[in-house]
């Protein structure tokens, strides 16, 4: 097979869906996809389209980081090659002539890994686990919002219309009638993600008005992490079909919860189906040293849990932040802590961690938590006792804003080895310069409050 040939097992899915377009896509470090779109035969026949590297440091408002951030990048913005993962193919259900989107790694010409790639950065962390011969698992929970369509940024979001014709005013979490308001979007949602073997498990009305929460299988991170990639793409087109946008924005709307992305991780040997977080009589010393290690790197680790200024909005603590944690305390059956340990049996026994946001880049986020259990793991990190009873308010032990916790991520040495220094570097460059842009806007509430009083 030559350098450029694509694998057989692609050409036999494109075979066996008559493909013609393809869609061949990376995600940046805010988690948005980028790429190229190309005929079928062009993609089989070329094996391998291109990119500058530079699409990983550009912000979410579309512009780059100074240059003086930037003092360890290449400036040549040097080609990279778009590797397709044949694990990694997904229909385009929603698209008139049969179309494939395929999640790529990337190389550069050389052949040495693309170091800033997100999904790089996942796949790093898990060869670092698979060299001790262990195989993490992890469950994700994804919540969301539906909203009223809304082109004026400048104008607050509302809840959608619902099948009845009136919106959700108040919260009602858990609601069988709430969820039913929007049948139509999520039988056809299902059909899509069906079409693409996306992994949903529940579907749940959540504490927000027109907040939803879905439930995906446990199993590989790095699957996973595509997957909710997918799901993500999936739900937006959804929702506009029928006449609403779905936000995974963590804050939303300002007297409503926030929305998270919660990650329940377990461990098991390679080959073996022994879940190596509980023993016999309980928890194991691995699991307490892999939460030990949440407790102790967390707070250096929140800026990918926390990635976006509104990201903060949602662990502000309030009347309005609903069960958001503000620390990395943990407990039994306890969702005011940022780690909760389910009740289960010994082979379901899990860690759930409640920091990230669904704004979150699940590669990322996913990669950090899993980077903070391994060095736990590795140190022998002893955890706090459990936390017992209600966590007040004022237990904070996580940074509270982005600039304290770039700050703490830019000084923690252990996760930038394991996560690439490289990596790190260029992340802090990019946040830096999304919170350089942010403060250069000047809001509403500063010209209702500020313009005619000071």
């Amino acid at each position: 097979m030559s350098s450029n040939s694509v694998d057989p097992r692609i050409e036999q899915w494109f075979e066996t869906h008559a493909i013609t377009e393809v869609e061949c896509l990376v995600t940046d470090m805010t988690g948005g996809l980028k790429g190229k779109i190309m005929p079928a035969g062009k993609y089989l026949r070329g094996g391998r389209p291109r990119l500058p590297d530079s699409v990983f440091i550009q912000t979410v408002t579309g512009g780059y980081p100074d240059d003086d951030d930037l003092k360890f990048w290449n400036f040549a913005e040097l080609d990279m090659q778009l590797m397709a993962d044949p694990d990694a193919l997904y229909l385009v259900p929603w698209a008139a002539e049969p179309t494939a989107q395929i999640i790529h790694d990337c190389t550069y010409m050389s052949g040495e890994p693309v170091e800033i790639s997100p999904r790089h950065v996942l796949r790093r962390v898990l060869a670092l686990y698979a060299e001790r011969g262990w195989e993490p698992v992890i469950a994700p929970e994804m919540e969301f919002f539906l909203v009223k369509t809304n082109t004026d940024a400048d104008y607050p979001l509302e809840p959608p219309v619902g099948r009845s014709g009136r919106k959700e005013n108040g919260r009602q979490s858990y609601s069988i009638d709430a969820v039913n308001e929007f049948d139509p979007l999520f039988e056809e949602m299902y059909d899509f993600c069906e079409q693409q073997g996306l992994n949903l498990d529940t579907l749940i009305h959540e504490e927000g008005a027109g907040q939803m929460e879905v439930n995906f299988l446990h199993g590989d991170p790095l699957k996973l992490a595509d997957q909710i990639v997918m799901f993500k793409r999936t739900l937006r087109e959804t929702a506009l079909r029928h006449g609403m946008y779905a936000t995974f924005m963590a804050k939303p709307m300002a007297n409503e919860p926030g929305s998270a992305m919660h990650l329940h991780h377990s461990l098991k040997r390679q080959g073996e189906e022994r879940n190596l977080f509980a023993d016999e009589d309980g928890p194991s010393r691995m699991f307490l040293h892999f939460i030990g290690g949440l407790q102790r790197y967390l707070p250096a680790a929140m800026p990918f849990f926390a990635p976006n200024i509104n990201s903060w909005r949602r662990l502000h603590r309030s009347e309005h932040s609903g069960s958001a944690p503000t620390n990395a305390e943990w407990g039994y059956d306890n969702r005011t802590v940022g780690l909760r340990v389910p009740v289960s049996d010994s082979a379901n026994m899990r860690v759930e961690n409640r920091l990230p946001g669904a704004d979150a880049n699940p590669y990322l986020a996913m990669a950090a938590s899993l980077a903070c259990g391994y060095l736990g793991m590795l140190e022998q990190a002893e955890p706090r006792p459990p936390l017992v009873g209600y966590s007040s308010h004022e237990r904070h032990d996580l940074p509270d804003d982005v600039i304290p916790a770039l700050d703490m991520l830019a000084e923690s040495g252990p996760l930038m080895n394991v996560l690439g220094e490289r990596f790190v570097r260029s992340y802090l460059a990019v946040k830096r310069a999304e919170h350089a842009a942010y403060f250069n806007v000047i809001s509403s509430w500063e010209r209702e409050h500020l313009l005619l009083r000071v």
